[in-house]
């Protein structure tokens, strides 16, 4: 028993750094927006039950989407000056070890889901597709953030689908809003490790953007607050809706002074500022149904 205890000893801290569990900044950008979805579709009225599946499911996913990508990372990492002490690129956790992590994680946020419907069911498989793929899309394409995009507001239609059974055209705005927007932020992240990517042939939206990256991250956040707008109108949102996007512009603009000279701490920063505007947006939704 003594050896079982100093082996969890040992892993367990590595297993919670693999699944960033120490940095929850990744939970926080893909909990707010699917907390968007699920007021919305309730009408600002959601179920304990949900609130509870969907809060811990974007945990459990993206604890496992870090796995994921740290294992398709794993002889890359240790290149990369942000990355290299990863456990995985160390070598202090096999890869056995980080896919049955994975596995493990994926199939209790599957549990999960068992106690919704068939639909949102059904869609979790694409979920899974989506989180599985991302991680190498970047050795294929300079766009893999629209793909981490995809993955990041799948839960969006899945929030839907778990309240109403059906898949409205607001759904698919404020999913589509989400995608743009996590490509606008994850675009700030790539450019911390551009020169690291391009040494080593990793591709990357930041990348292709190349002296047009500050241009593009603000042309995606704006289409995605434009979406955000339009959304209010159909559903005919109130003060404190509208409210929350204005918030959520100050933020924007905050960002762009932050990636004003491309410098590498300052794009980390802009891209940690991203949840703080989720939040607003968030606020402004749940004010607005509590009016």
């Amino acid at each position: 028993m003594s050896a079982l205890t100093s082996v969890i000893h040992q892993k367990l801290p590595l297993y919670i750094r693999l699944m960033r569990a120490d940095k929850p900044i990744g939970t926080w950008l893909l909990l707010w927006p699917t907390l968007w979805a699920l007021w919305i579709a309730s009408e600002g009225v959601p179920s304990p039950l949900l609130l509870a599946i969907f809060t811990l499911g974007v945990f459990l996913t993206r604890s496992a989407g870090c796995v994921i990508n740290d294992y398709a990372d794993r002889h890359i990492d240790g290149h990369v000056k942000r990355t290299a002490t990863r456990p995985l690129a160390t070598g202090q956790v096999t890869e056995r070890e980080a896919l049955s992590l994975f596995v493990g994680l994926m199939l209790c946020a599957f549990v999960l889901v068992l106690f919704t419907n068939a639909l949102t069911i059904k869609l979790s498989f694409i979920g899974v597709a989506l989180a599985f793929c991302y991680p190498f899309m970047k050795r294929y394409t300079h766009y893999p953030q629209v793909v981490l995009g995809a993955a990041f507001g799948w839960a969006i239609p899945m929030a839907f689908t778990a309240v109403t059974g059906t898949l409205p055209l607001i759904a698919w705005l404020l999913y589509l809003a989400k995608l743009l927007w996590t490509v606008a932020y994850d675009t700030q992240y790539a450019m911390v490790d551009r020169d690291d990517d391009l040494k080593i042939g990793v591709k990357s939206t930041a990348i292709r953007f190349g002296d047009a990256d500050k241009l593009m991250v603000g042309v995606l956040q704006g289409v995605s607050l434009l979406l955000l707008i339009i959304i209010g109108q159909l559903l005919e949102m109130s003060f404190w809706y509208y409210s929350g996007l204005v918030a959520a512009v100050g933020f924007f603009i905050w960002q762009q002074y932050l990636i004003r000279n491309r410098e590498r701490e300052k794009c980390f920063q802009a891209f940690l500022n991203n949840h703080l505007a989720e939040l607003a947006v968030l606020i402004g939704i749940i004010l607005h149904y509590a009016a």
